[in-house]
């Protein structure tokens, strides 16, 4: 289990977490797939197979699995059927159908197509780390990773939680690519440019020297770095954006190595493991990120 995105957060208060009250407290809102007319259901899973845990705890660290599913039903069909149902009222009755009557249609067809739809199922991962006061959603968006932390909220009550950057970080991460990186910090060859004026220019690099004359005139020019591509310790790679969201995380063959030796066809072994192993990185890198943007004292 290897993290592709990091949405990180703060714990404002301590947290107490017992797996038996964790494990009662998600049953409340565990998965269930749709019913003949629901349009969507959210609920929690088991991060394992063919077990009724509905997360998993290692070394202090509490894994939560959030499933989506979702019917798919295209507007485009909704609407061909809803154009011939009033065509052929109209044909019949030689008058215009008023837009509440079609309200009302349009609701008959989505009732009676949703039992047929298929579905698409979808998942989002995340961790508590209560000793490191922080959380952590493998999530691309901010919708997401908000529909994650209010499920949580949901079944434990509360979850005080802050982004771990309350203010834009664009400056550190320009002041990066002009003058030096931290030692930690390897600049790779991809970053996003943004002007701060009115226009809002952006310009985006990839597989480029951002050494190169004509990359640093944007950034002496005033543009701002919004996304930078990096390496730590030989440990990961991914793009830093300015509000400290991790995206296109990769973690090196030097961390995922140390896991090979177990068996492919111990799966539940192998996920705990390597949800053992990745978290433990995540921390280490969050807690790097803390000191590095001075989290704590925003």
């Amino acid at each position: 289990m290897w993290f592709k995105n990091l949405k990180l957060y703060q714990l404002t208060n301590s947290l107490e977490l017992t797996e038996e009250q964790l494990q009662t407290q998600l049953e409340s809102m565990s998965f269930r797939p749709c019913g003949s007319q629901d349009i969507a259901t959210m609920g929690w899973t088991s991060p394992f197979r063919n077990s009724d845990m509905l997360f998993q705890k290692t070394a202090n660290r509490y894994w939560l699995v959030l499933k989506k599913q979702e019917r798919i039903l295209p507007a485009s069909v909704i609407n061909n059927e809803l154009a011939e149902k009033v065509a052929q009222i109209e044909a019949e009755t030689g008058s215009p159908v008023p837009k509440k009557s079609q309200q009302d249609l349009k609701q008959e067809i989505v009732h009676r197509l949703l039992p047929q739809a298929f579905t698409k199922n979808s998942v989002t991962h995340g961790f508590i780390s209560p000793e490191n006061n922080l959380v952590v959603v493998d999530a691309s968006s901010d919708g997401a990773a908000e529909a994650f932390l209010s499920c949580v909220r949901k079944c434990i009550g509360s979850l005080p939680v802050v982004p771990f950057a309350k203010s834009s970080k664009q400056e550190i991460l320009t002041s990066w690519v002009l003058q030096d990186a931290p030692e930690q910090i390897e600049i790779l060859d991809e970053a996003e440019f943004k002007s701060p004026s009115e226009d809002g220019a952006v310009i985006r690099c990839k597989s480029q020297d951002l050494d190169a004359a004509e990359i640093l005139a944007h950034l002496q020019s005033g543009m701002l770095v919004q996304k930078l591509s990096v390496a730590w310790q030989d440990r990961l790679t991914c793009i830093i954006a300015e509000d400290l969201s991790i995206k296109r995380l990769k973690f090196t063959d030097v961390v995922k190595e140390q896991n090979e030796d177990i068996p492919k066809d111990e799966l539940n072994v192998k996920l705990d493991a390597d949800f053992t192993l990745m978290s433990s990185e995540v921390v280490e890198f969050a807690e790097a990120l803390r000191k590095i943007f001075e989290v704590d004292s925003e």
